[in-house]
């Protein structure tokens, strides 16, 4: 090996940088005992998480500073912080425990008094904004690049969200899904679908609409991880700190509020004989049962 090879974590982190960046790092002085110690402080910091050195440094090498930056910038990374939101990314179990406990519940109290149903509601909007990637993209924690502590970094984005829901009257809204979406928390895409004509469709989308709404935040986020965003009762109990057993119950009873409200609304809405009404609503009752109760089991 020449004084020009690189040794093994610098070769993986040389590898996976941009172009731009390998000079810079070939050039460096002690770069791998410092990608060394860096990567043994994370693993000091959270044990409990697994995550190959290769992942960590791919995950890095996106995170490069500039070669113009300082020269100690790779040396001041917040290693740990770094280590811990690539595993988040990754959906990592342990790394989403470590995560909720040490970090996001930690964020509500350094942005001054809340109260109690805007923390739960800023803590469920901070869960689905960092923590779920949004079709090929990967979740917003990705973003995080370790220039300054991770919880630093969360409490901004917190921030953000609090005025968020200030200007929405202390309420986020309830989705951001559009109706063909919000549909399939009655029905996967199967022929008996088309049992529900177009103009019925519709009454029942704003009827799921306001049915959502009605629901509490914790209930509401719950179905769309769920069932909209396929996370499993184990990922869901990992990210709330509960058992799975837990979880399930509590989707179950929320599966089980909305479609009472579903139904409520539905009778308010639709100007039907008895018998077209009840057997639109046993369609729906179907359909929830469907979509949502095999995944209980």
């Amino acid at each position: 090996m020449t004084d020009d090879t690189p040794a093994p974590l610098s070769r993986l982190l040389w590898t996976h940088a941009p172009e731009a960046r390998r000079e810079w790092l070939r050039t460096r002085p002690g770069l791998e005992a410092l990608l060394a110690e860096h990567l043994a402080t994370a693993q000091a910091a959270w044990p409990g998480v697994r995550l190959s050195p290769e992942r960590f440094l791919r995950h890095l090498a996106r995170h490069l500073p500039e070669p113009q930056a300082p020269e100690d910038a790779l040396a001041r990374l917040h290693a740990a912080d770094l280590y811990l939101a690539c595993a988040c990314a990754e959906g990592e179990p342990q790394a989403l425990l470590a995560f909720e406990q040490h970090v996001l519940r930690k964020v509500p109290a350094r942005l001054g008094p809340l109260p109690a149903s805007t923390v739960d509601e800023l803590l469920q909007g901070l869960r689905q904004r960092l923590l779920l990637g949004v079709g090929d993209a990967p979740p917003r924690i990705a973003d995080y690049a370790g220039r300054g502590p991770l919880r630093a970094w969360v409490r901004i984005v917190a921030a953000r969200l609090v005025a968020v829901l200030a200007e929405q009257g202390g309420r986020e809204r309830p989705t951001a899904e559009p109706p063909e979406a919000l549909t399939q928390l009655l029905a996967p895409d199967d022929p008996e679908r088309a049992l529900v004509r177009a103009a019925s469709n519709e009454v029942l989308s704003e009827a799921l609409k306001a049915a959502l709404a009605a629901l509490p935040e914790r209930q509401r986020a719950l179905l769309r991880l769920h069932h909209l965003h396929g996370l499993t009762m184990d990922r869901l109990a990992t990210m709330y700190g509960e058992s799975r057993s837990n979880i399930a119950r509590h989707v179950a009873q929320a599966r089980e509020r909305l479609l009472r409200l579903t139904r409520h609304e539905l009778q308010a809405r639709l100007k039907l004989e008895d018998r077209e009404l009840e057997s639109l609503l046993g369609l729906v009752n179907s359909r929830l049962d469907l979509s949502l109760g095999g995944l209980l089991d």
